[in-house]
């Protein structure tokens, strides 16, 4: 008990000024910040320990930070001296943006947690103890008695029950069974968990800066960084230099030795797994780059082996992998994806043209993928054999060469061969393109890649070396050729052109996939990696448009939905109508575009919906859009326009269902519609010659009003037998029915025809009579027809009439008109007057 009054004590002495300027020489980090004062540094808090341990060590005769120490709060004191600066520099004086700057101080809130969160657990630990652990002294008999009860109730007397608590080291006992297969074995201990974290950064966003921001923060600790290549081990070791870091880089520390000075170290993954054994405790941080490559089975378990280190992983892909890198770094402390880095303007924005691939290569669905360490991807040996054809590979070469020409540019192959193949040819075809692989020898690879930095190299042909770390800003093009199944290849391929340079305008991203092509389809695509809904050839998919600066490729007008969801392709459709490449989408898609077509067209874009469906050879398409038209659409115009265009296509069906629909139609429209069909039924054949009688007769019926006042008015006796036939009922109804029939024949044509279709008849048999006498007559439907449309109005307003010379237009003009309007009754009559006699 005395041992942890006084270790209570010594946490909440003051600390003096000499003891902070001794920490400070310590440490080599000022321990208070901006405008602090000692009082500030409070018992319990992260620097407080720091402050205490350093302390601890000088009073024990330590000149230099112990390893442990360094480990545990140089990265921690560093970092808040780092982001306390305004703006945060590093040596050379590049200031850090925003969100490299989130990354140190993300790192920064989880270790001041992880070390202020072990504080709170050991102090509960030592209050919760029991008074046997703390003292060693027993409560004794008389305080259990004292427990149970005292004995003057006769409670002596009875049976103690069982103790139901089960004992500290007995096994508790299982309440249900569970089948051996479901059985899964523990996960193992992995102490060094809470001292590794993780930021997911986009290619071309700055994570090498962002993991300088971590070298300059420690200053006594040293920093190991592991990456995946000896090349890029190199291109570390340079941007460490050209940062004002290049004093601080030191040879591998191994077999206990020693540097308090922040020692910095750049090696492989490889290097690491081979010495994990004999690396040195000076390392107190490893910043893991592209660390999805370090979830491979040896990297993981020698990583977790050690776990005494902070543990930086770095990558753009962390989110696109089956394994994710939270397996092996579970604190993420930033996130800066793509398409946030483009909206930002930290990267260069992205287009993206698909290419459909020739038949020769249609079948790369096909071909198996196979799982590695990480991901799966098609089987790059048969993805070879179907791609690598000579046909193929000239057609590409000549692809490039007609669309961009000397634009600078990566292709990605299926192997080594394959780059070679497709490098030829697009030297044969006249563009200076190479060859690179694992193969070519560092010397030519270095002259290689200096060469397209230079411009004397335009197309570098490559399988995979080229995928990571290699960094270009004049490499705008990334091909395609060989697609991919992985997300994660895919993204690290396109980071190639997305560093921003004075005269890139954007990356351009060309995948050899169907425009249609959707999210869920094997092959990743720019469209699929973003969740893009919609495809449009040439144009930004993400990141602004960057204006004044000259665009490389046509931007086509048409899109289309690439979406899995079917809710988000309707809403692509609704959204984008009059944008739609509507031969792209598939059958039923099709029809609910033409369908949202005909209710929505205007006068302004009928020509523009005629035009999108010029590729409907079978005219299914145009049928729905102009039915669509005549049932749903708000102008009247227009839906006269497609009954016109109904009848032209001369379908029996198309036209019964459009008279279906004029028939629902108010009383002027009903005619107006009536009026489009009977012409077609007049002009042209539609239908077999009973479909077209009864078209005629139920034309007839829907504009009855307009026969049964020409009759009326050329015959009176029409009203009167029309009268009795409608208050007739009955065998008198079909009396009555007969007795109309009787009288149509006497009459002519026009007038016969005008009676039958004013006649309505209410009972079976009177229905058989007129059908009979109606079918008789439209032995010719389109005589019917012809003779229907004589009763409809004359369509058009009045003419204006034409003055002459001293007013002749008003006199003599005025009276011949009056003359032929008081001449066409008389004729009338006259004409009625033969008929009847």
């Amino acid at each position: 008990m005395a041992k942890s009054v006084d270790v209570a004590e010594s946490a909440t002495s003051p600390i003096t000024s000499d003891q902070l300027e001794r920490v400070r020489e310590f440490a080599r980090e000022p321990i208070l910040l901006d405008d602090e004062t000692i009082d500030d540094i409070a018992p319990g808090t992260a620097r407080r320990r720091a402050v205490e341990a350093a302390l601890a060590e000088l009073d024990a005769g330590r000149e230099t930070p112990s390893p442990e120490w360094r480990r545990r709060y140089s990265l921690l004191l560093g970092l808040e001296r780092l982001l306390t600066a305004e703006p945060v520099l590093l040596a050379d004086g590049a200031e850090l943006t925003e969100h490299q700057i989130d990354v140190l101080s993300g790192t920064l809130a989880a270790l001041t947690t992880e070390l202020e969160d072990s504080v709170a657990a050991e102090s509960w630990n030592g209050a919760g103890r029991s008074p046997v652990d703390v003292d060693g002294d027993d409560p004794g008999p008389t305080a259990a008695a004292e427990l149970e009860g005292d004995g003057g109730n006769g409670a002596a007397d009875e049976l103690p029950e069982e103790d139901e608590a089960l004992a500290p080291d007995e096994e508790e006992p299982l309440d249900w069974e569970e089948p051996a297969a479901d059985q899964v074995a523990e996960a193992p201990e992995d102490p060094g968990a809470s001292r590794r974290f993780w930021f997911e950064h986009a290619t071309g966003s700055g994570k090498t800066v962002a993991a300088l921001g971590f070298v300059d923060g420690s200053r006594t600790g040293g920093v190991l960084i592991l990456t995946h290549r000896r090349n890029l081990v190199d291109q570390f070791i340079g941007e460490i230099s050209d940062r004002g870091y290049k004093d601080r880089l030191s040879p591998p520390l191994m077999d206990g030795s020693d540097h308090p000075y922040g020692p910095v170290t750049v090696e492989t993954y490889q290097w690491f797994v081979r010495n994990a054994e004999r690396i040195s405790d000076a390392y107190a941080i490893v910043i893991c780059d592209e660390a999805h490559t370090a979830l491979g089975e040896k990297t993981s378990a020698c990583i977790r082996r050690w776990p005494e280190p902070v543990f930086i992983g770095m990558t753009a892909t962390g989110a696109l992998i089956a394994r994710h890198v939270a397996d092996l770094f579970p604190t993420q402390t930033s996130r800066f994806d793509l398409a946030q880095a483009a909206r930002r303007g930290v990267i260069a924005p992205l287009r993206c043209i698909r290419i459909p691939p020739g038949p020769g290569v249609r079948t790369i669905a096909k071909v198996p993928l196979r799982r590695g360490e990480v991901d799966q991807d098609f089987d790059q040996e048969e993805l070879a054999k179907l791609l690598d054809q000579e046909p193929f590979n000239v057609a590409v070469a000549d692809l490039y060469r007609s669309r961009f020409r000397r634009t600078p540019g990566v292709v990605y192959t299926a192997g080594v061969r394959h780059a070679n193949n497709v490098a030829a040819s697009f030297r044969a075809a006249g563009i200076n393109a190479r060859a690179v692989s694992g193969e070519t020898p560092k010397r030519e690879l270095a002259e290689i890649l200096a060469a397209f930095e230079r411009g004397e190299v335009d197309v570098l042909c490559n399988a995979m070396l080229l995928a990571e770390g290699w960094n270009s800003p004049r490499a705008t093009i990334c091909m395609h050729l060989a697609p991919t199944a992985s997300r994660r290849v895919y993204q690290q391929r396109v980071g190639r052109v997305t560093r921003r340079a004075p005269e890139k305008e954007a990356g351009l991203v060309i995948d050899f996939v169907h425009p249609a092509t959707t999210h869920d389809e094997t092959i990743v695509t720019l469209h699929s990696l973003l969740e893009r809904d919609v495809y449009r050839g040439g144009a930004i998919v993400v990141g602004p448009v960057r204006r004044g600066r000259g665009r490389r490729v046509r931007v086509e007008r048409r899109v289309v939905p690439v979406s899995a969801d079917p809710e988000r392709r309707l809403a692509v459709l609704e959204r984008e109508l009059w944008r739609i490449a509507v031969e792209n989408l598939n059958y039923s898609e099709q029809h609910a575009w033409a369908a949202l077509a005909g209710a929505r067209v205007t006068n302004n874009n009928w020509r523009r919906a005629k035009a999108m469906l010029q590729h409907d050879q079978a005219k299914e398409l145009r049928r729905r859009f102009l039915l669509t038209c005549v049932q749903r659409n708000r102008n009247n115009q227009l839906r006269l326009k497609a009954l016109g265009e109904i009848a032209a296509l001369r379908d029996p069906d198309a036209f019964d269902d459009s008279l279906e629909v004029v028939a629902t139609w108010a009383r002027d429209e009903r005619r107006a519609g009536a009026k489009v069909l009977l012409q077609a039924l007049v002009e042209q054949r539609i239908g077999r010659r009973d479909q077209a009688q009864a078209w005629v007769w139920r034309l007839a019926a829907i504009t009855r009003e307009l026969h049964e006042e020409y009759a009326v008015q050329r015959w009176p006796e029409t009203k009167r037998l029309l009268g009795l036939f409608v208050n007739s009922s009955g065998r008198a109804h079909g009396r009555n029915a007969r007795r109309i029939v009787h009288a149509a024949r006497q009459q002519d044509r026009r007038l016969a025809i005008a009676l039958l279709a004013a006649s309505v008849a209410h009972t079976p048999e009177a229905e058989e009579v007129l059908r009979g006498a109606r079918m008789r007559m439209a032995r010719k439907p389109s005589a019917v027809a012809r003779e229907l449309l004589r009763n409809f109005p004359k369509s058009g307003g009045r003419r204006r009439r034409r003055r002459g010379k001293n007013g002749a237009g008003k006199n003599g003009g005025g009276g011949k008109a009056r003359e032929r309007q008081s001449a066409e009754p008389a004729g009338a009559e006259a004409e009625g007057g033969d008929t009847q006699a």
